[in-house]
């Protein structure tokens, strides 16, 4: 008999309830979620979205998703649940769920603290308060938002209950009445309409978290906390690395909503921040030049409101602190030398002969090899040559924003093994996702690239990545094959009727090189996910990861269907966005680089 027999029903789904955040933080969770989805505990959509998501936050969220809607909804499935996850070979890879099996056999888990009754706040914001006389509009609402609560819940109580001390004295008796977790379904449940939320927000930009003051970002002041440190949105932006996209709005967000859906909806309001130049890049380098006053006040770049003005002194010293700072947390950097630009890695670096540490369009270069590549020079100053906005890269290692290592340093940049000269050759991210993710990385052996196995078309099976001859990713047999392909100039009506099964490696290359080029992953991933209002606007939504689904699955018979499904994509970004221009120009930016690629793919001169 099986020792779940006797143990209760009610007892195995309170045991659950309480562990549902632990199973969800489990690592590498593919086998666990094929050994529910092979007895039919999870829905096919869910399980296809979440095993094609590579950041790991994503993951856990989706699957802390799973386990909330298998309790709520399918709770008299809970018994099988833990018999199907304690079989001995799912035991084994997860050891979170062998002491979940132990606590249940020797009975330990009788004497976890009772679970308090769970309360509901008696306060609804103004739109919750807005009733919806549409029944079946109504229920559509309610999941959308149950989607978004439950990925919100994993956030802590600290920030929230931190929060709750600076409410104004006529709200604080039902402050103390609210409940600090996710609404149930059918409430109004996005974070930002919270009461708690009403002063300040938890946003995040890329990696970094940090807290927006409302009514700063309103007056175009600091208003974003990091660290008790205090930033613009473009400053932020600059302190995670995405100050290229030079577009706070939709790189910062809360709860994966950019935060220029949350102004456009009327839920932030936004001073207009504009940007002059004021101060010298003394500020950059502060160890490194003496300049005279009159070149102090040129290149340091401010946010203002148009609004307020704040002494220039004050604003000075502030933007000097700034800068440095941004500076110092930066990993990546911009720099030239003669007419060869490429990206410095501050992680890789390590002197001008060790740590390939420059990462140009064709290779990874150490900075000595940069500067000959550049200026054909043997004997260059690599520490003069190469220029970062404008200044020598001596003065970001005079202000300690890069460390020399020292000559009796043994680290693997200094002091390398083969394995790690192989590995400095290639990228230490996905080409296609920008991450490193929980897989192994593929690399290509023509050029710096890497690979998630899933992330490249076609998919990298275990037996190309075991076997030792070269492999090549699909931009370089693209590049290697491109001028015999089509000698004769072709026509977009005849190449939109042929079989793809004779041009999928166009096809592989055109979808590998739009991933590539959304930075952002702004088009990547299935928009319903994270706009409520979507399907309301948009019947057909369609996302790159889709169409390489399709691809990999040999779905399309003709290029013009690849086409149209592209095609596609921008004319739904082009419907949604058109009173938002940013995001607008986002999706008419990638449809003019595939429209030029396609011609030149397929050798088009219509």
């Amino acid at each position: 008999m099986d020792p779940l027999d006797f143990l209760e029903p009610a007892e195995l789904l309170t045991f659950f309830h309480c562990r549902k955040t632990e199973m969800s933080c489990m690592e590498n969770p593919l086998i666990f979620l094929n050994q529910l989805r092979d007895h039919n505990l999870i829905p096919e959509d869910k399980y296809k979205i979440t095993i094609r998501m590579k950041s790991k936050d994503k993951i856990r969220r989706a699957v802390y998703e799973i386990l909330d809607c298998l309790e709520k909804e399918n709770s008299e499935h809970i018994p099988l649940f833990w018999r199907c996850v304690f079989k001995d070979v799912i035991m084994n890879q997860y050891p979170t769920l062998k002491l979940l099996h132990n606590s249940l056999m020797d009975g330990s888990f009788h004497f976890d603290p009772k679970l308090p009754e769970r309360r509901e706040s008696e306060e609804s914001d103004e739109r919750g308060s807005s009733k919806v006389s549409d029944g079946e509009e109504k229920e559509t609402k309610s999941a959308k938002k149950k989607r978004k609560h439950r990925s919100g819940s994993s956030e802590g109580d600290d920030e929230q209950s931190g929060s709750s001390a600076k409410q104004t004295p006529s709200q604080k008796k039902k402050v103390k009445k609210i409940h600090f977790s996710s609404p149930r379904k059918g409430e109004a449940g996005e974070i930002w309409t919270w009461p708690i939320y009403k002063t300040q927000l938890p946003v995040t930009c890329g990696e970094v978290e940090g807290t927006l003051i409302r009514d700063k970002l309103a007056r175009g002041e600091k208003c974003i906390l990091v660290d008790k440190k205090q930033f613009t949105p473009s400053e932020f932006e600059k302190l995670a690395g995405k100050g290229s996209a030079k577009n706070w709005k939709l790189s910062i967000r809360c709860k994966d909503t950019p935060l220029g859906k949350l102004i456009k909806d009327g839920h932030l309001k936004a001073a207009v921040y504009k940007r002059r130049i004021k101060q010298a890049r003394k500020s950059l380098f502060a160890a490194s030049h003496s300049n005279t006053d009159e070149e102090d006040s040129e290149d340091e770049e401010e946010a203002q409101s148009l609004t307020e003005e704040t002494s220039g002194e004050e604003t000075e010293e502030q933007g000097e602190s700034t800068q440095v700072n941004l500076d110092h947390c930066k990993t990546k950097f911009k720099v030239t030398c003669g007419a060869l630009t490429g990206t410095l890695y501050k992680f890789r670096f390590a002197s001008g002969k060790c740590g390939k540490s420059i990462r140009t369009e064709l290779s990874w270069m150490s900075p000595e090899e940069f500067v000959n590549t550049a200026l054909n020079q043997r004997d260059a100053a690599w520490r003069k040559d190469i220029l970062y906005e404008g200044e020598p890269l001596s003065a970001l290692i005079e202000a300690n924003v890069l460390i020399l290592h020292s000559l009796l340093c043994k680290c693997k940049r200094c002091k390398p093994k083969d394995e790690d000269l192989d590995d400095e050759k290639n990228d230490d991210e996905c080409c296609i996702c920008k991450s490193d993710g929980e897989e192994d990385l593929v690399e290509c052996d023509q050029c710096p690239r890497s690979f998630h196995q899933n992330c490249h078309l076609p998919h990298i099976d275990d037996t190309t990545v075991e076997d030792d001859n070269q492999w090549l990713c699909t931009f370089c047999v693209f590049k290697l094959t491109e001028e015999c392909r089509y000698p004769d100039e072709q026509r977009t009506e005849a190449v939109m009727s042929r079989q793809i099964s004779q041009h999928l490696l166009e096809c592989q290359y055109l979808l590998l090189y739009l991933c590539n080029a959304d930075e952002e992953q702004i088009f990547a991933t299935n928009p319903r996910q994270y706009l409520e209002n979507y399907c309301s606007v948009i019947k057909t939504p369609m996302w790159l990861d889709k169409i390489a689904d399709r691809l990999q699955r040999n779905e399309y018979q003709t290029v013009g269907e690849f086409v149209s499904d592209v095609q596609l994509i921008f004319t739904n970004s082009a419907t949604y966005n058109r009173n938002n221009p940013q995001y607008l120009n986002m999706g008419e930016h990638l449809k003019h680089l595939f429209d030029r690629e396609f011609k030149k793919a397929f050798n088009i001169q219509d």
